[in-house]
């Protein structure tokens, strides 16, 4: 469907909206349309997934091409990072070689990727593009990558979560154990103090008693050596 007309050099502001081409003084309706998150975050060395997502009016076939570029910050050079038909086909050279993977599925309408091992050099601009002719008009969504080091606060929020499964616990733990001994301890000094003698039975009982105290306090200490091991592990 094409409409052009005067009102064609004015624009239109409602196109996006409406899936409308203007080109060349003629306005297309899009058969294709592609989505991609505007704003990505990852970390360095975490692996980031870059988003973009299709709807065509076409059945899939060997002829859906998915290119993938990168524009650095500042600049307006492009850098084409993954082209896909049929098969897989990731940079072999530049700032992204070896590290892009796919992770997206045509016939799902995914044509997402992965960059793995990413630096604060790989913040910019991420362009997707698909083409499924007849389908081949479309927008063209861009995605800001922004790149940054984990801070204190993100680590802090580690030792919190280890303090959470860890600490309370063992904590709970301790205090169970020592009110329950506290408890038996009570008990022996009433007894004691009412001339109060323990029959054979009980003898084996109290026995039996401290062999069971004495493996919940190995439990204890053995908590406790795997906490410091653990906060050894983060720092």
């Amino acid at each position: 469907m094409q409409h052009s007309g005067a009102t064609g050099s004015r624009g239109c502001v409602l196109c996006p909206l409406l899936g409308v081409l203007f080109f060349q003084g003629v306005y297309i309706v899009l058969s294709l349309e592609i989505k991609a998150d505007a704003h990505v975050q990852g970390y360095v060395g975490e692996s980031i997934k870059l988003k973009c997502t299709f709807k065509s009016s076409s059945s899939i076939t060997d002829k859906l091409t998915i290119d993938w570029t990168y524009r650095p910050p500042s600049s307006s050079r492009t850098e084409s990072i993954f082209h896909y038909q049929s098969f897989q086909y990731p940079t072999t050279s530049g700032t992204f070689r070896d590290r892009i993977s796919w992770v997206g599925d045509v016939y799902k309408g995914d044509a997402s990727i992965s960059i793995k091992n990413p630096t604060i050099k790989d913040n910019g601009t991420f362009s997707c593009a698909v083409k499924n002719p007849p389908d081949v008009h479309h927008n063209i969504p861009v995605t800001e990558l922004t790149v940054t080091e984990r801070g204190f606060g993100t680590m802090l929020s580690s030792v919190a979560l280890l303090s959470i499964l860890v600490f309370i616990p063992s904590a709970v733990v301790v205090v169970l154990l020592l009110v329950r001994m506290a408890r038996k301890s009570a008990g022996l000094k009433k007894r004691s103090k009412s001339g109060y003698k323990k029959s054979s039975i009980e003898v084996s009982d109290d026995t039996d008693q401290e062999e069971e105290n004495d493996c919940m306090m190995k439990l204890c200490v053995r908590c406790a050596e795997c906490l410091d091991s653990d906060y050894e592990e983060t720092y």
